[in-house]
């Protein structure tokens, strides 16, 4: 997502256009309003990676009954939006130097087999679907993975 936003809560015209018809693709009701439970999904539409940790902390820690049942217009979506945008991301360095701590040949490699357990228990866990997804054709014929090209794969998509 492209950063257009002002010094105050408002959003350049463009960018509110576009997240509107973002966020109504997600309203599957007709009411102009989305579940809790899609809120993240619609940020990441828009460009953003929030955590699901940091998406319920923006919408008021809700259980998973209000998770799944309660629902926002896109007026209160904008500012959970631009807040999201605020909180700082990971840099490339801050990943390879993470996965560098896989590196025990100290060669630029990560076993692929231990880097999908890494992705499958650790922070936010990622479904097999998911890591086949985002792992596919970066494994070697040794079954390593260059973790430098693996985090500008993962930056890129």
């Amino acid at each position: 997502m492209h950063s257009c936003w002002s010094t105050e809560k408002t959003f350049c015209c463009p960018s509110i256009t576009d997240f509107k018809e973002a966020f109504g693709l997600f309203d599957r009701v007709g009411d102009n309003k989305v579940a809790f439970n899609q809120v993240a999904d619609i940020m990441r539409a828009l460009g953003q990676n929030p955590t699901n940790k940091d998406v319920k902390k923006i919408l008021g820690d809700p259980s998973a009954d209000d998770m799944a049942n309660k629902r926002i217009d896109f007026d209160a979506f904008l500012p959970m939006l631009k807040t999201v945008d605020a909180i700082q991301k990971g840099t490339y360095d801050d990943y390879v130097e993470g996965l560098r701590v896989f590196d025990k040949e100290g060669n630029g490699t990560v076993m692929g087999a231990e880097l999908r357990i890494v992705l499958s228990t650790l922070g936010e866990k990622m479904s097999e679907p998911e890591i086949d997804s985002l792992m596919q054709g970066q494994e070697d014929e040794n079954g390593s993975v260059h973790y430098e090209d693996f985090v500008k794969h993962i930056l890129s998509v």
